[in-house]
């Protein structure tokens, strides 16, 4: 499945945040990645899927320094792609940006590949959703995305939760991961714009487009308590009627 003949396909996981939208660190000491999912750390669904991906080199997960919690004999169950780069940083983009450097330090001139940065948080990421992804973005310079098309009436607010206006939705995406694009090409976005909330975002801002390509709601990023137990229904209830 793998595009290109010019370059491997790589993905990175970046996870070395806290997810602090998921309750204050009182109330939630365990970071959000590794809270139980299905039995397993919430982790563990998304690097499952990317391992088993044929067109997937590699999987590298970034973690903070000091992160005493990666469960790495489960996690060794997933197979010889699975590697730990102990490099993130303070924000997302520089997790990406480190890990992207440590990838070129492990693998070599990686410049032309393809990196899929796919959030850590997304749990229900499938195969085919990958492999999608791969085929279509193919050859194409800006790289891609998945996505999917908003589907709700949108309002902008003000005054603490008045609405000040309904905006229009045509044209609006909502953004997902994995996000594709060449390693060289990613890290110098990432250097040249550097608090950007996501890959594809640093790439629109050195003047390119990425290609959107349509995923479903089902890849949902667990973000609130109840998206737990909703990641949860869906892979359990994915292969059923």
């Amino acid at each position: 499945m793998i595009p290109t003949q010019t370059g491997s396909c790589h993905a990175l996981v970046p996870a070395a945040g806290s997810g602090s939208r998921m309750g204050t660190p009182a109330d939630r000491p365990m970071p959000k990645q590794y809270l139980q999912l299905a039995g397993r750390p919430l982790i563990w669904h998304a690097l499952a899927t990317l391992c088993a991906t044929p067109a997937i080199a590699n999987v590298f997960v970034v973690l903070a320094p000091d992160d005493a919690l990666w469960p790495a004999a489960q996690m060794a169950a997933l197979g010889p792609k699975l590697r730990v780069l102990r490099c993130g940083g303070e924000t997302r983009a520089q997790s990406v940006a480190n890990g992207l450097r440590e990838m070129a330090g492990e693998l070599g001139d990686i410049g032309h590949d393809w990196i899929l940065v796919h959030d850590a948080a997304r749990p229900c990421l499938t195969i085919a959703l990958v492999e999608k992804l791969i085929a279509e973005v193919g050859e194409d310079d800006a790289g891609g995305l998945l996505a999917v098309p908003v589907a709700d009436t949108l309002k902008r607010a003000y005054d603490g939760g008045r609405v000040l206006e309904t905006v229009a939705r045509e044209g609006l995406w909502q953004a997902q991961t994995p996000q594709m694009f060449r390693h060289r090409l990613l890290l110098d976005a990432l250097d040249f714009a550097p608090a950007v909330t996501d890959e594809a975002s640093a790439i629109e801002a050195l003047g390119l487009s990425p290609r959107l390509v349509a995923a479903d709601v089902s890849n949902l990023k667990v973000t609130y308590p109840l998206d737990l137990k909703l990641a949860e229904w869906i892979l359990e209830n994915r292969d059923k009627p």
